[in-house]
């Protein structure tokens, strides 16, 4: 069973919350957890954002490498896509401590960052996410189908604080 939890689209009063009260959304059965016969559900359509929509695999045409360094910091830190790229982004964890790669407006990315500094075991489950274990590699397909500035950040307790992030720029 996938868990999708969805703090990122609550605001911040109704994600804390469902925090605090341990019920974060779940995909939800009337009796029991066994699967009824049939057809399995169809998955959840992509959800558009303002910084653009999950990608297809088949739809990417350049691979980005970047690295999450102990050091708080991306490598590269500074990103241009064209309009209507869709990308991999394939994020080396290169340190000894957790961290994340998410995709995100400015404002977004700073309000979630407060949240996980009141609730830092917070897992996550969305597209425009990585949460990559030291010395491992995440990887997300990513369709950038609206123009502007935007951010990738680690949300981990105290790392967006310390300066995670880099900047996305989305143009034709």
């Amino acid at each position: 069973m996938k868990t999708q939890r969805r703090s990122m689209t609550l605001g911040l009063p109704a994600a804390a919350l469902l925090l605090a009260a341990g019920s974060l959304p779940r995909r939800a059965h009337a009796h029991g957890e066994a699967p009824h016969g049939g057809k399995p559900a169809a998955a959840a359509p992509p959800e558009q954002k303002p910084w653009g929509i999950a990608g297809r695999p088949e739809a990417v045409r350049r691979t980005v490498a970047v690295k999450m360094l102990d050091s708080m910091r991306f490598e590269p830190a500074q990103l241009r896509v064209a309009l209507g790229e869709t990308l991999r982004f394939r994020v080396a964890n290169t340190g000894r401590a957790m961290h994340e790669f998410v995709i995100g407006t400015r404002e977004e990315n700073r309000a979630h960052a407060e949240l996980m500094m009141k609730f830092p075991d917070m897992e996550h489950d969305e597209p425009w996410m990585a949460h990559v274990p030291p010395g491992r590699t995440g990887e997300l397909v990513w369709h950038f189908n609206r123009a502007g500035q935007f951010e990738f950040a680690c949300l981990i307790a105290g790392h967006y604080q310390a300066g995670m992030v880099g900047h996305i720029t989305v143009g034709a």
